[in-house]
């Protein structure tokens, strides 16, 4: 039961380093959608990143997420109806982005 308050903790510090200590705004929705933002980079790496090096553990620093995972060097191209992602290809968190994208959109919907 202790490790699982650990683990509160940890998300408790990067929400901090991700600015919610002081919410951004004095709108209830706004800031809604700040805490939206961090629940989703806490699911991210629980159900798609957990066992990849550099962005499991990426909790202490909000920026190694942010320019590893968010910040794409990518282009989205559209062609037959059809969207492509087309990922730099030098790009070295390629591979840990392509398996997330697909872990993501593998799961089951909840009916």
């Amino acid at each position: 039961m202790h490790r699982h308050h650990a683990v509160v903790e940890d998300r408790v510090r990067t929400n901090k380093a991700l600015g919610l200590h002081n919410l951004p705004s004095k709108s209830f929705t706004t800031n809604q959608g700040w805490m939206l933002a961090a629940d989703l980079d806490a699911w991210l790496r629980l159900l798609a990143l957990h066992d990849q090096d550099g962005l499991a553990d990426a909790e202490p620093e909000p920026d190694t997420m942010r320019f590893r995972i968010y910040h794409l060097p990518a282009r989205l191209a559209a062609h037959a109806r059809r969207r492509h992602l087309r990922l730099a290809p030098d790009w070295p968190w390629a591979a840990a982005f392509v398996l997330a994208w697909k872990r993501l959109t593998g799961l089951t919907a909840v009916t």
